[in-house]
């Protein structure tokens, strides 16, 4: 397989072309950046209006994004100025996103408990639109309980979230809080609009009919002890996407998870198994009725060779643990494929990513594998957002993605085994002889 690249903007123009964004802009010391969002917005051919908390105007003026907007930009809907008497109601219900950057602590409590004491906060509520928020704010308030609970509220409301990243705040203290890269805010805004639009196409076409698919997600924990175990950072995010957009486009799911932060869809047949020994025992007993097997879990590769039927105490002394490796889940359905089943498998690496994947796709089998560098930021477990290359095994080239949500990655790796199943070009079992 050749190293050649097929590379796929998520910020096509054309794609996004007419489509409206309000931009809100609370009154956070990252107020400032949110003119570079803008700019990035528009650069994608988005149209942008403005609207501004009281107190992001004692950061940055509304004049900057008039000028840049060439819109009204909306702080009071009372003012004498302010053209439009109902903008509450038209700045929310004729855009096809609504945005905040910065979103303060402040305003994240007012969205959560749908309090409504300005034009920004009235506005949220009216809104018909998905909704994306940016949080900045000092790493104490970023991790209190208040605000934790807050964003857990607006998760669960449906509302999309960039989480900031870690550095230094402009009070001198260190760690999560400030406000995320406005590249990747404007990848996420784009990615959301690109969802939309494929949730449309999906309903229209339904492409997985008849697909019955079985996918892995989360983690997997071996125990060493009552009360420790050896496991990994993965959430269940990309599986729990991934069955999210194959029942959106018509197949029967399965869902066979380890150990889960992110929240299971609706709807889908769950299963059940914490270690890799369970899971693989799950997966062998589903995997006969499936037609397509996504292996998106993180699994333990090794596993104690004895599980202490007490707590280890802490002795001072170094403590020797002696590993045994795992079942190999994804090779042995590989191996034991029955015609017509297609397999696809997932790589997260940290160096030389394109080679230990194809080697990977190579040594069991696979019709496709999924690569992602879990070191770059964005990618990887416990996130929000990925960026992969799909490698296939009937292609030479491979497919680069830049930052999007999980969910559009799903749609994409869809795409994939969609392309794979109407081409016939999988693994048939005389090939594996």
């Amino acid at each position: 397989m050749s190293s050649s690249v097929v590379t796929i903007s998520d910020a096509s123009s054309a794609r996004h072309a007419g489509k409206r964004v309000a931009l809100c802009v609370s009154g956070g010391i990252a107020a400032y950046k949110a003119a570079e969002v803008l700019r990035e917005l528009q650069r994608a051919n988005c149209q942008v209006r403005v609207a501004m908390t009281k107190r992001a105007c004692e950061f940055i003026t509304p004049l900057t994004f008039r000028a840049l907007s060439g819109e009204h930009v909306v702080v009071d809907d009372y003012a004498p100025d302010n053209p439009d008497p109902i903008a509450h109601i038209t700045f929310s219900q004729t855009v096809d996103l609504f945005l905040v950057a910065p979103a303060t602590a402040n305003i994240l409590a007012k969205f959560a408990n749908g309090i409504a004491d300005d034009f920004v906060t009235s506005t949220y509520l009216a809104c018909t639109a998905p909704v994306l928020i940016a949080p900045a704010m000092n790493t104490t308030m970023w991790q209190h309980p208040a605000t934790v609970r807050n964003l857990a509220q607006l998760r669960a409301d449906g509302v999309y979230v960039v989480e900031p990243d870690a550095g230094e705040m402009a009070c001198g203290t260190f760690g999560p809080g400030r406000l995320s890269d406005p590249e990747r805010i404007v990848a996420a805004a784009l990615d959301i609009l690109n969802q939309a639009a494929t949730r449309s196409l999906d309903e229209s076409k339904r492409d997985l009919s008849g697909e019955r698919i079985l996918i892995t997600a989360g983690a997997t924990r071996e125990e060493i002890d009552p009360v420790r175990f050896i496991s990994n950072r993965s959430s269940g995010r990309m599986g729990f996407a991934l069955a999210e957009a194959a029942r959106a486009r018509g197949a029967d799911v399965t869902i066979v998870a380890g150990i889960t932060t992110a929240t299971a869809p609706a709807g889908i047949r769950l299963v059940r198994g914490a270690s890799a020994e369970e899971m693989h025992d799950a997966v062998m007993n589903e995997i006969s009725r499936a037609s397509v097997f996504i292996a998106a879990a993180a699994v333990s590769d090794y596993r104690p060779v004895e599980r202490a039927a007490d707590k280890i105490k802490k002795s001072g002394a170094a403590l020797t643990l002696t590993l045994e490796p795992t079942k190999d889940i994804l090779a042995d359905v590989a191996k034991r494929r029955h015609e017509g089943l297609l397999v696809v498998g997932f790589a997260a690496e940290t160096d030389d990513v394109l080679r230990h994947a194809k080697d990977k796709m190579t040594r069991k089998q696979l019709d496709a594998i999924v690569a992602n560098d879990v070191t770059q930021n964005g990618a990887g477990f416990d996130t929000e957002t990925n960026i992969i290359s799909l490698i296939a095994h009937d292609r030479d080239t491979h497919v680069e993605l830049p930052l999007m949500s999980k969910l559009a990655v799903a749609h994409r790796i869809l795409d994939e085994v969609a392309r794979l199943r109407q081409s016939g070009r999988i693994y048939r079992l005389q090939e594996k002889e």
